[in-house]
């Protein structure tokens, strides 16, 4: 009989990981089927990366009339967004509200992170443990654990000797950080970067900003909401919601282009790619052409308009070229959106420091020392330096099988799935928007109902046909993962030194993650693939499943 310190594991039917917007609608989703389900959630809040992510001027780069969930018409309705952006205390506002509104937070537990997840074949389940030593049982898993949620703190040496505060941008404090009067030095200048730093410049007595790699960023043209836009919008979110299905980046309201940039003259292209930094926004920019992303002469026309725009822009020469890209083609990286970003290295409290030239040797007392010996001192620090994107949350987990290798291994030469939602010799494990998806090249709001449904689908299918088993066949997996980076190759996404393919993780495989043939033809896939029974899949019987 058990005890108090062996208590009876929980039985669930689905065991979620996470609870953010992936792992609350998997609740919503997955409690239609009448499933017992239950999410786990490290942090003590729901709401994933914009729980986690509050350091200033954190928005979302996708207009807030598209990143929002589609799967309920009177929500669609009922909010209202009081920015073109939204901001992160207002999309975490709009998180929480859905939580409530659909009663999600009883199947949530807080606090609570997975430590591991091991799945017994002759049971047929997974026994899967907490960092509190609780057990939970479950016939499935469904990782919904975010692409971009572990973060990465930098290992320089020294960094316990700093004096100062120290913080990095996907684990802010939540009451906030006042930088008034302090010298700020902030390290990285990707999308989380790109937004704090003209926030941080304002409060700073001074700012230093250390960059490694410039990045691309357009001017996001954030407005409050217009009242005619919102109503327009709302009155046709049906049609809109159907076309997103039909792009590339599941994002609907953009005139899809006909033509190569490199079939019109140069002022025409430049015409066109002022029309599009005017409007703001990164989706309608690369869209000016056909082939920006797969045609290295056409990108470079793209690429050059914003390098001179920058120039244009910072009055220091040399700080304008050091901030202009040059070692990779615009949208092969993260396209970062902005409010005055490259304005603000104009201000005289704000200083850039090239650590490309002259690497940052270590951390010290009083603030950071370069290989030159350039030494500065600083208050506070500020790591905007990214995620162990895609692969590391689920490498945090000891996932392992009583039949096979744990995922680890399995993972060792890069991430290896079928359609980014299943792995070989996982069985019963879904991944949402895992590696080998479109999810984090598209609205991901989109991708993530897209994927849960998917999952949902085939969950109730193996239960109406008295199955209860679903893993890919290592043929499927391989072939899939050949056609991503097949697929890839045939754009211009692996010239770059991205987190796309994990360059920003010292000794991670350096393996294109994402799937960038489109969530249009993606999703059509997928559909194809439950439609032929579930091809490339292995559908099995354990045991006799109640219905």
């Amino acid at each position: 009989m058990p005890d108090a310190s062996h208590p009876v594991p929980r039985q669930l039917d689905v065991l979620i990981v996470g609870g953010g917007l992936a792992g609350l609608y998997a609740i919503h989703r997955l409690r239609k089927l009448g499933l017992k389900v239950r999410a786990y959630e490290a942090g003590s809040g729901v709401g994933g990366t914009w729980f986690w992510n509050r350091y200033p001027g954190a928005r979302c780069d996708v207009e807030s009339l598209e990143y929002s969930y589609s799967f309920d018409a009177e929500l669609q309705q009922d909010w209202k967004w009081p920015e073109r952006y939204g901001t992160q205390p207002e999309i975490l506002k709009y998180i929480n509200h859905v939580a409530d509104r659909f009663d999600l937070r009883r199947d949530v537990q807080l606090d609570t992170r997975i430590t591991s997840a091991a799945f017994d074949g002759k049971a047929n389940e997974w026994t899967v443990t907490t960092d509190g030593g609780e057990e939970i049982r479950a016939r499935y898993c469904v990782m919904a654990a975010g692409n971009l949620s572990t973060p990465r703190v930098p290992d320089f040496k020294g960094l316990k000797d700093f004096k100062g505060k120290w913080y990095h941008s996907g684990l802010w404090p939540h009451e906030g950080v006042d930088f008034s009067g302090l010298k700020v030095g902030v390290i990285g200048t990707g999308s989380s970067g790109v937004q704090m730093i003209p926030i941080i410049a304002q409060q700073a007595r001074h700012l230093t900003v250390f960059q490694r790699t410039a990045n691309f960023s357009l001017p996001a043209r954030n407005t409050p909401m217009p009242e005619e836009k919102e109503r327009k919008h709302k009155a046709e979110y049906p049609q809109r919601r159907a076309a997103a299905m039909e792009t590339p980046f599941a994002i609907a309201g953009h005139d899809k282009p006909t033509r190569s940039a490199l079939d019109v003259d140069k002022a025409e292209r430049d015409a066109s790619y002022e029309a599009k930094w005017q409007e703001g926004g990164s989706i309608s920019y690369l869209y000016a052409y056909t082939d920006l992303l797969v045609n290295k002469a056409s990108n470079d026309t793209a690429s050059e308009f914003v390098r001179n725009k920058i120039r244009a822009t910072v009055k220091d020469r040399k700080t304008a070229e050091l901030l202009a890209p040059k070692d990779h083609p615009i949208g092969t990286k993260r396209l970062c959106l902005d409010t005055d970003y490259y304005e603000t290295y104009n201000r005289p409290n704000v200083s850039l420091v090239d650590v490309r030239s002259d690497a940052i040797e270590s951390i010290t007392e009083t603030g950071l020392k370069l290989g030159s010996g350039a030494a500065f001192d600083l208050d506070a620090i500020v790591f905007a330096t990214g995620f162990d994107a895609m692969t590391g949350a689920l490498n945090e987990i000891d996932i392992r099988t009583t039949d096979g290798e744990a995922l680890r291994q399995h993972w060792e030469g890069g991430p290896l799935t079928y359609l980014g939602v299943m792995i070989a010799g996982f069985p019963n494990m879904f991944v949402v928007t895992g590696p080998g998806s479109p999810g984090v090249k598209t609205q991901m709001i989109a991708s993530i109902e897209q994927h849960v449904d998917w999952i949902a689908d085939a969950i109730d299918h193996l239960h109406r046909h008295q199955l209860d088993r679903i893993e890919p066949t290592a043929k499927a997996e391989s072939e899939w993962v050949e056609h991503v980076n097949r697929v890839a190759d045939s754009t211009l996404y692996p010239l770059a030194n991205s987190w796309y393919m994990g360059a920003n993780i010292p000794g991670k495989p350096r393996v294109f993650m994402p799937y960038v043939g489109g969530f249009d033809r993606y999703k059509k896939h997928c559909d194809a693939v439950a439609a032929k029974g579930y091809e490339g899949f292995t559908l099995s019987r354990h045991e006799t499943v109640a219905i």
